[in-house]
């Protein structure tokens, strides 16, 4: 029985890191359209001297690979049109708090599939989102409107300061900080819109273009 399996895939394991390592991080993370093919180039490589191919051979292909998108990266950094050949540009999905349709169609993107990807970003309704984008990595971008977004600490504290500063009597102060706790802690009631109830009722409010369901 030959035994060569056992440093072939040791061997595999090791290559194979130092190729991903060479193509970078983030086609790792979020990859494009080139990078998934890669990805998949290689993963199909690798195990190729397992079956019995040349493992040298194998190796060379995949920093092939590698090399050749190395280069494209490198020419989408230096042309723009090249990138947008390549990799694509973002689509706006939403805007102003109104579904772009046509984009959506044109991306085969149905509104289910949106709302999901808004579910996973913690946003509970369209009409919340200023501006909403599907990267060329499939990632949603998005911006809330000025009054859907979150009050950070510091805001609160600029605030708390501002009525400090209106109001120094001891007594008001102390009224005022409990009105603000009870601010600072105040959660919204569901409201009918919200995408997150829909999946609990398993319907629409209101029912999505046809072309879109």
């Amino acid at each position: 029985m030959e035994w060569d399996f056992i440093w072939k895939a040791i061997l595999i394991v090791l290559v194979g890191t130092v190729l991903l390592r060479i193509a970078g991080r983030k086609t790792i993370s979020q990859m494009t359209l080139a990078e998934t093919v890669l990805m998949v180039g290689i993963g199909s490589l690798l195990i190729q001297p397992v079956a019995g191919k040349n493992v040298w051979t194998t190796f060379l292909v995949g920093g092939i690979l590698v090399g050749t998108l190395l280069v494209m990266e490198l020419l989408q950094m230096k042309s723009d049109k090249f990138e947008k050949a390549i990799t694509g540009k973002a689509k706006i999905i939403i805007d102003n708090g109104n579904l772009n349709e046509k984009n959506l169609k044109k991306l085969r993107l149905s509104v289910d599939q949106l709302e999901m990807m808004l579910r996973q970003n913690s946003i509970s309704k369209i009409s919340d989102v200023k501006w909403a984008t599907l990267e060329p990595n499939g990632q949603l971008g998005y911006e809330l409107k000025q009054e859907a977004q979150p009050v950070t600490k510091k805001d609160f504290d600029d605030f708390k300061q501002t009525i400090v500063n209106l109001i120094p009597s001891n007594a008001q102060l102390t009224h005022i900080n409990e009105i603000l706790g009870l601010i600072n802690n105040h959660t919204q009631p569901e409201s009918k819109e919200d995408i997150f109830a829909e999946v609990k009722h398993k319907r629409h409010k209101e029912a999505p273009p046809k072309h879109l369901q």
